[in-house]
């Protein structure tokens, strides 16, 4: 079992141990907090120091939890920091902003606290005085390029002028709301210092490796910003990499990784790095003949053989290589225009599932230059495009997927052919479901299916990223409000009757009568000479041009026609019973 030294203390009790030796190691993220965090933690320090703003009130035994500090000790004799280094941090900038206050006071209070401050700050040599040049805290993340201002934030209780940095930025707003509590509370201001040193409290977790630390990270939750499975990722990669002298290589290689990843991968709910650990990890589950539908954490998996998978240097070439295949996807390059306009539908799938199938056909076929073979990669693209939209109209949700896919990610890596022979589809039992399926806007088969359809006509081309899409309908709601001329209504939401389009045109183009929209699907110059650019959506400009109206039956036409040419496709690859 593990052992583990866990003690409540005070941010005194912690600081001032001679023992005391913090690292921030060069894995872990840059200084996030920004002036709003700190704000919060000085409103929330204030209420409790001084109760309804009268500091008699005060209970010398009140505490008040800041949170966990998790570390190991290093073989230098350091506290590396696993987690609460976004806590611990901004406590030393509200400590030496206190100090820089007390520095030239007089009075036997003010000194008082003073040097309790100075003993958290500085390491202290045989008779207590502290040594200003040995801080307590040393910093050597290696993606924070403002680490040393900290430093020197730090040893020197002062800001260079013209300085941006969150240390800087937060240290003035300390600097700030110490001044205000001061104009106050005059007479106050070295107990409310005092009562953050002693009934401020943390839970220091001291764990005897660095594993077992990152284990104990894994369960709790930091008030400032968590490691990402990334990041706990990086500092097994840098153990390994250090162990060989190639700790400089592995930061700069690391670091365009991250750079590159935060470009490429947009993920509002997750680090971009796990994206692409993500990613890789179904090609290395392909390897290992996983079939099953069940996944695991990303973490779980990539902590298989405590970390065996990420000492190792082609690990690290592999996630770099496969990195570069989908910045050439995001950029469009490399590839002939067919693939790329096939990508782009692809880029409109119901769900994230293609992005790992795809992963694993690359890693497993690409040649030695990183390329592929265009023919071969636009048959499996077209594939799994006709096999996914169907499945997903068959049965919908991302899980469903896994039954066919994930034993087709083995089949893959394998050399075996990826046919689907278990799970072709019966046409007129598709037909029947798509016919009787609701593609409403909310779900996203409904956009996957109309750019699949856009793209039928080979002089469609891919959108710019930036151009966001919406769906469109063609028989406009106002008019079947006001006409009461769709039977049934439920046409209205079929796929006959939408399209997507640009939102700067959409929202133009709400009006209910079908000239008005013709005007801008095609574009249009206004009476002061403005021009409205038209649609890029080619069969609406083909509609516009050709078509004075859009009534129920062509609706119903176009519909029959998007689904047959979809069956058709389905059929074309293969996937029909």
């Amino acid at each position: 079992m593990s052992k583990l030294s866990i003690d409540q203390k005070t941010v005194l009790s912690l600081f001032s141990d001679k023992r005391a030796d913090f690292l921030i190691p060069d894995y872990q993220r840059p200084y996030a907090w920004t002036e709003d965090q700190c704000l919060t933690l000085w409103e929330d320090i204030f209420a409790f120091a001084i109760p309804e703003g009268d500091v008699d009130q005060f209970d010398d035994n009140d505490e008040y939890f800041l949170g966990p500090i998790v570390t190991f000790r290093n073989t230098e004799g350091q506290l590396e920091i696993i987690d609460g280094q976004q806590r611990l941090t901004t406590l030393m900038l509200l400590l030496r902003a206190f100090y820089a206050k007390f520095e030239h006071m007089k009075d036997a209070r003010s000194v008082k606290t003073r040097d309790l401050i100075a003993s958290c700050l500085w390491k202290t040599d045989e008779f207590g005085d502290p040594d200003y040049e040995q801080l307590k805290i040393d910093s050597e993340v290696a993606s924070d390029d403002d680490k040393g201002e900290f430093l020197e934030i730090l040893r020197k209780g002062e800001v260079v002028p013209g300085r941006r940095s969150r240390y800087a930025e937060n240290f003035a707003f300390f600097q700030r709301s110490i001044d205000e509590f001061v104009d106050k509370f005059p007479t106050y201001t070295p107990s409310l210092a005092m009562r953050i040193l002693k009934n401020l409290i943390l839970l220091p977790i001291e764990a005897e490796s660095q594993r077992t630390a990152l284990r104990i990270f894994s369960t709790l939750n930091d008030r400032g910003l968590p490691l990402a499975d990334a990041d706990i990722f990086k500092s097994q990669f840098y153990k390994y990499f250090a162990d060989k002298d190639k700790k400089d290589e592995f930061i700069d290689r690391w670091r365009v990784l991250e750079e590159t990843s935060s470009r490429i991968f947009d993920r509002s709910s997750s680090n971009a790095m796990d994206e692409l650990f993500t990613r890789y990890m179904y090609y290395r589950r392909a390897k290992l003949g996983i079939r099953k539908t069940t996944t695991v954490s990303l973490r779980d998996f990539y902590e298989r053989g405590n970390y065996e998978l990420l000492k190792s240097e082609q690990t690290l070439a592999d996630l770099e290589t496969l990195l570069s295949f989908w910045v050439r996807v995001n950029d469009r390059e490399g590839f002939s225009e067919e693939v790329i306009r096939r990508l782009f539908v692809m880029s409109h799938a119901p769900n994230s599932m293609w992005t790992y199938f795809v992963s694993v056909y690359y890693m497993h076929n690409h040649d030695e230059n990183g390329d592929l073979d265009d023919k071969k990669f636009l048959d499996f693209l077209s594939r799994i495009n006709a096999f996914i939209w169907a499945y997903s109209i068959e049965r919908p949700g991302v899980n469903a997927l896994r039954t066919p896919i994930f034993p087709a990610m083995v089949r893959l890596v394998n050399d075996e052919p990826v046919t689907f022979e278990q799970h072709r589809f019966d046409r007129t039992g598709l037909e029947e479901r798509m016919k009787s399926f609701r593609f409403n806007n909310g779900r996203p088969i409904t956009r996957s299916m109309l750019v699949w359809w856009a793209f039928q006509d080979p002089d469609q081309q891919p959108f710019d990223p930036d151009v966001k899409l919406e769906l469109e309908h063609i028989y406009a709601k106002k008019r079947a409000d006001v006409e009461n001329s769709l039977d049934p209504r439920s046409l209205l939401e079929s796929l006959g009757n939408k399209a997507f389009l640009e939102k700067s045109i959409n929202i133009r183009a709400s009006d209910y009568r079908f000239s008005d929209k013709k005007n801008y699907y095609n574009g249009f110059t206004t009476s002061r000479g403005q021009v409205r650019p038209g649609t890029r959506n080619v069969e609406l400009k083909k509609l516009a041009e050709n078509q004075n109206d859009f009534k129920q039956e062509d609706i119903i036409a176009r519909n029959e026609k998007i689904v047959s040419s979809f069956l058709d496709f389905v059929g074309e690859w293969g996937l029909l019973a």
